[in-house]
């Protein structure tokens, strides 16, 4: 039994290939739509595959910061006078604050990279089908 609704269950290539439109070739529009199915899929593909990197990422800059800020904690902790501790301090503070915007920075760069790496696989398929579509759309030649 089909888990589709009998509505759903229709062949549209049957469907529309019934219109016969003068001067569209029928198949070479849904070629042209197969491949657009296709980019949108290795767009989306990329895209996911981006930011799953991006969250593994993220996830190792913490695990190491929170190793090193246990580190440094210690550190700060242990030593001598106040002075001391203040000066250490903050040159902990101020490693940690570079540290952050570098790994935003770094991390900015991934996402971009798999953003642009998207839109240029659809960017690529808009380009084809624009020629494709001049192809398809050709006025039949007069005899």
């Amino acid at each position: 039994m089909s888990k589709v609704p009998p509505v759903w269950d229709v062949d549209f290539t049957k469907m529309l290939g019934e219109f016969k439109v003068p001067g569209v070739d029928l198949d070479a529009v849904l070629q042209a739509q197969r491949k657009n199915i296709e980019a949108l899929t290795a767009a989306n593909r990329t895209a996911i595959e981006g930011a799953q990197a991006f969250g593994r990422r993220q996830s190792e800059i913490l695990r190491q910061n929170l190793a090193e800020l246990q580190s440094q904690f210690s550190s700060a902790v242990s030593a001598g006078a106040p002075e001391e501790k203040l000066a250490k301090q903050t040159e902990l503070a101020k490693s940690a604050f570079e540290k952050a915007i570098a790994d935003m920075k770094e991390l900015a760069e991934l996402l971009a990279k798999s953003n642009t790496e998207a839109a240029e696989i659809v960017s690529k398929r808009v380009s084809a089908s624009f020629d494709e579509l001049k192809g398809v759309l050709k006025a039949p030649t007069k005899r």
